[in-house]
Parts: structure tokens; C-alpha cells; sequence
């Protein structure tokens, strides 16, 4: 749908305030400048915040990552040459705001955070998260669930996140891929954890993943056959199934992500990472969440503005399919 076609001054204000009129620095930090509206009435996608690191384990403060994130994303601008999509000409969408917390108690915060989402989920709208630590995706998982069932994963991240405690306790951000199987929320035939890298708890530590049914890629096989090969084999694992994609910002190179929680070496380059979440351009998303970015170590706002970015990116995915569709049509 063209600029044109926008029907009523409603649907017209879901869009990016125009950074030619109104200077970047000004007005109140959303998303990309999209307006803060909690609604669900005529839009395709919602940028939703959930400020909680209840469940992080090293570093703390992801809590101020959406925060963060959508500071630095005044700097995009509403046309991507790469997918070859304006995405505000196919798509409408808002800043939603954020999912409340409950600080320090992570199973009533998983419980707001799967019901404040579960409406956004159920009109049929896709949201896209800014975390947060990443134990916020299990509640995530399980609204998502609530609508649609079992659905596949693809997970981007330096650890698997599939241990079964943490000091002796369930809800962690080392845990949500294990209790996401456990509760049926996920196809494990149909999922895949992707640039897992870095020193393990034991040598058995990579095979819990694979028991639980995920095929997984390392980052040294990655290095081994290839963007291009890493993401028909993506594909291939996804196959037709609805999909949510979870990326945990430490799979970058710290050298290009900085701040985040807990950092390992010898992971992706910005532009590698650009260049793959494109390659998944045809997959049926039904949800997205970016986490684990840290903005107490991130003082030049590098992480922030790649995340933004990947954010866009996913943004330029739900236009991209949808201009697809009525291109078909």
C-alpha cells in the first residue's frame, strides 16, 4: 500500500515523524519516531519494551536496553534499498511502550509480560520486543503459544540458553529454551540456534541443546560454509512452520556489541549479521525480540544502534512480504 492510499488521518499518524520537518533530537524517544499509542485497531506490527534483567546472571542493567535502543533508531531512515522496500508505504505500526515488571520477582514479571502481550498476539498483530535479559522470551513464548500453538525458533546467540538451573532455581536467562520445550511451546524439530561460540561448562554442555531437539550451528561452522549456506540451511529447518525469531545481542562481536550482559569473543560482524537476518526474508514471522543490550557498557551507543537496525530490519521483513502478498494478488 502507497503513501496515497492511506485512507483516514488515523492510519496516517502511524507512521515515523518525517526528520526533514521535525529535527531527529527533538520530541519523545520511540521507536524510529512512530508514535507511543497503545492500540491495536489498524496497525501490523508493535514495538513493545520489556524493561526486566530479573533473570540475568552477570551483568545487570538490560532493563534500559529498549530505553536505549530507541534513542540511537532517530537515525533511520524509512527507506531500505537492500530489501528494496519504503516499509511505512506497506505496513503501519506504534510504539506500544513497555510490558509491566515487577522487579526482583521474575515469575510475576513473567506473568505480566505474557499477559500485557497476549492481546497484542491475539488481534492478529506482530510484535517485535526490546529487551530486557533474555528469560523475558520464555513469557514471550508462551503468548505466542496461547494464539498459535507450538511454533518454530530461530535463535541468535552465543549461548543456548537451555541449562536446566541456575542456583538451583528454573527462571533464568541461561534457562528459557529448555523451559519452552518442556511446556510445548516450541517445534524442536523445526528450530535452530545459531553462532553459539565461546568456553562451556563441560564437554557435554553443547549436547543438552540437541537433546532437547534443536539442531544447532556454531560459529566455527559458520565460519566454515558461509552466510550463503547458513541460511539455506535456516531455511530448510523452518520449512512452512510460523516462526518467531529471538536475537540475543552477544552473538555479535563484542568489538561491534559491546554492551551486553555477557560478552564473548569471535562472534559476527555487524554487516554479517545484517546481511543474514535479510537472507530470512521469505520465512512466516510471527514475532521478534531483541535482547540482552546493556547500555552501561556501550558508551559510544554502538550496540544500541546496531540493534536498532536489526529492529529495522525486521521491521523491513513484515513490509516486504506484505508488499509481496498484494504484489501476487
Amino acid at each position: 500500500m502507497r503513501n496515497s492510499e492511506y485512507g483516514s488521518e488515523k492510519e496516517e499518524k502511524y507512521r515515523p515523524v518525517d526528520s526533514l520537518i521535525s529535527p531527529r533530537f527533538s520530541g519523545i524517544k520511540t521507536f524510529m519516531r512512530l508514535p507511543h499509542v497503545k492500540t491495536v485497531e489498524g496497525i501490523d506490527f508493535a514495538i513493545v519494551g520489556v524493561p526486566s534483567d530479573a533473570g540475568a546472571s552477570f551483568r545487570t542493567g538490560q532493563r534500559e536496553g529498549a530505553a536505549a535502543i530507541r534513542k540511537v533508531s532517530a537515525l533511520l531512515r524509512p527507506h531500505n534499498p537492500v530489501l528494496g522496500v519504503s516499509p511505512f508505504d506497506y505496513v503501519k505500526g506504534v510504539d506500544y511502550g513497555d510490558l509491566p515488571v515487577v522487579p526482583g520477582y521474575i515469575e510475576d514479571t513473567y506473568k505480566k509480560i505474557e499477559e500485557g502481550l497476549y492481546p497484542i498476539i491475539d488481534a492478529g498483530v506482530i510484535p517485535i520486543l526490546l529487551g530486557g535479559d533474555h528469560g523475558i522470551t520464555l513469557p514471550e513464548l508462551r503468548a505466542v503459544a496461547r494464539k498459535h500453538g507450538p511454533i518454530a525458533l530461530i535463535h541468535f546467540d552465543s549461548h543456548s540458553d537451555t541449562v536446566d538451573q541456575y542456583f538451583g532455581q528454573p527462571y533464568n536467562h541461561g534457562t528459557p529454551f529448555r523451559r519452552a520445550i518442556e511446556e510445548n511451546l516450541l517445534l524442536a524439530d523445526n528450530s535452530i540456534q545459531i553462532g553459539l561460540r565461546g568456553s562451556i561448562y563441560s564437554a557435554d554442555h553443547l549436547n543438552i541443546p540437541k537433546r532437547l531437539g534443536f539442531e544447532i550451528v556454531t560459529l566455527e561452522e559458520i565460519q566454515e560454509i558461509g552466510v550463503r549456506k547458513l541460511i539455506e540451511k535456516v531455511r530448510n529447518r523452518i520449512e512452512n512452520s510460523k516462526v518467531f525469531l529471538t536475537f540475543d545481542i552477544d552473538v555479535v562481536d563484542p568489538a561491534y556489541a559491546p554492551g551486553t550482559g555477557t560478552p564473548e569473543v569471535g562472534g559476527f560482524t555487524s554487516r554479517e549479521t545484517l546481511n543474514i537476518i535479510r537472507g530470512l526474508k521469505d520465512l512466516n514471522f510471527i514475532g521478534f525480540d531483541l535482547v540482552e543490550v546493556l547500555p552501561a557498557y556501550d558508551p559510544s551507543e554502538i550496540t544500541a544502534l546496531l540493534a536498532a537496525n536489526i529492529v529495522y530490519e525486521f521491521i523491513s521483513i513484515i513490509s516486504y512480504k506484505k508488499h509481496t502478498r498484494e504484489t501476487l494478488q
